[in-house]
């Protein structure tokens, strides 16, 4: 059981959860290579933060000891390629990725990853994504937070928890959501849009 906490021990806000499986961001050079030079990716579904999606696209991603099909694509395209798993999906593809911010990959595990017209053999790229909070600056600074800030968050429920080391992550276009991968999410049993309460730092 999480013990009783006063009403006072909250930030004033609630968060909807945004459960994330597993996925690839894919730069021009890489997307070239898998699906054909130029290759526009067509949209399936728009995610909750502003100007990204779901692609129609997907990809095999294949490691030293196991493979995922139909690994989705995230649009749009980045300056990077990074491959976002669960631990449960690294221990299929026989890696131990360590758990990283987006864009810090220096020292992460390589797969290869194949489309449609090709393949790619990444040295590096796959991460287990830092867990975060989505955040406008201006609520960041309502609530006294700030930029890279680490907080805890509070899971009610059942199997209720309280989640260590998430990272507030502030700009412009974001729209306020926790963004946990699925073994985290299925652990605590929550759901896509599932609310969760910041404790005070």
């Amino acid at each position: 059981m999480v013990r009783e906490h006063a009403t006072d021990a909250f930030l004033p806000v609630e968060v909807p959860v945004g459960v994330s499986g597993r996925h690839i961001h894919l730069s021009r050079a890489e997307a070239d290579a898998l699906f054909g030079a130029g290759y526009e990716f067509t949209v399936k579904k728009e995610l909750s933060q502003k100007g990204e999606f779901a692609a129609n696209e997907t990809v095999t991603i294949v490691g030293p000891r196991g493979v995922l099909e139909s690994v989705r694509v995230l649009g749009p395209l980045r300056e990077y390629t990074q491959v976002e798993v669960a631990m449960t999906d690294a221990y299929r593809l026989g890696l131990r990725p360590p758990i990283r911010d987006s864009g810090d990959l220096d020292g992460t595990p390589g797969v290869v990853v194949v489309g449609p017209a090709g393949a790619v053999n990444l040295p590096r790229g796959v991460i287990l994504a830092a867990r975060h909070i989505h955040m406008e600056p201006e609520r960041a600074a309502e609530l006294k937070l700030h930029n890279d800030q680490v907080v805890q968050v509070l899971v009610p429920g059942p199997r209720g928890m309280i989640l260590n080391n998430v990272i507030i992550r502030t700009k412009e276009t974001y729209v306020l959501e926790l963004h946990l991968d699925t073994d985290e999410a299925n652990a605590a049993l929550l759901a896509n849009g599932d609310r969760v309460k910041i404790l005070r730092p």
